[in-house]
């Protein structure tokens, strides 16, 4: 059987600082610190010790720091892909929350949303998010090893999930899985018909209770 941990990175400065995270290379928070190293330990408890294990992780810092502990805790070296960053809102990152929600466009509720222009200079539409992060997980997937832990973003897992289950990349416009920072969302692959199945989505009983 294939599993594949899925984690949020934890906290980081943009969420506390009230900016628009995407591209933005925010770090983690110290409670952010403190709870990769509860991802990290939780994922050893999860994972034999004799496993063979991959990992791959956002490039950004805030998700590389996470997949940095992961990797100590395991005695993995991660392999970093900017194609499992969050999300690009173009000139709206770092910027203040409100200066972007002044002049998001929500997407239609019917149309063409994966092509839809939110109104802001330099930001990704879905459907160019959607396919970096498919082109990613399709790398991933080619892999056969049978334990990989995958670190992204919040918005990112969306896409790593709809990929993983097999999902056609034009039917995502209005696809969306929620799972919450510091996360580990557990995916399971069996030997025999090759089902793929989401078994478990945004645990944090990891997390500590008062970070």
């Amino acid at each position: 059987m294939r599993t594949v941990h899925v984690v949020t990175h934890p906290e980081a400065t943009h969420h506390v600082d009230r900016v628009v995270g995407g591209w933005y290379d925010s770090r983690l928070t110290a409670a952010g610190e403190r709870a990769a190293v509860a991802v990290a330990h939780a994922l050893r408890s999860r994972i034999p010790g004799d496993a063979s294990v991959e990992v791959f992780s956002s490039d950004l810092r805030r998700t590389a720091q996470t997949a940095a502990a992961i990797g100590a805790e395991l005695d993995v070296t991660p392999v970093y892909d900017e194609r499992l960053r969050e999300k690009s809102y173009g000139a709206a990152g770092g910027r203040p929350q409100q200066w972007l929600d002044q002049r998001f466009v929500p997407p239609p509720a019917v149309g063409d949303r994966m092509a839809h222009d939110e109104g802001i200079p330099g930001a990704e539409t879905r459907a160019a998010f959607a396919r970096r992060v498919y082109a990613a997980m399709h790398a991933i997937l080619d892999s056969r090893c049978a334990n990989q832990i995958i670190v992204t973003h919040g918005g990112t897992l969306t896409f790593v999930l709809a990929a993983w289950i097999g999902m056609p990349l034009e039917a995502t416009g209005y696809v969306a899985f929620h799972a919450p920072s510091g996360s580990i969302t557990e995916l399971c692959e069996d030997d025999f018909y090759h089902n793929r199945r989401i078994e478990a989505l945004g645990d944090t009983r990891h997390l500590p209770a008062h970070p």
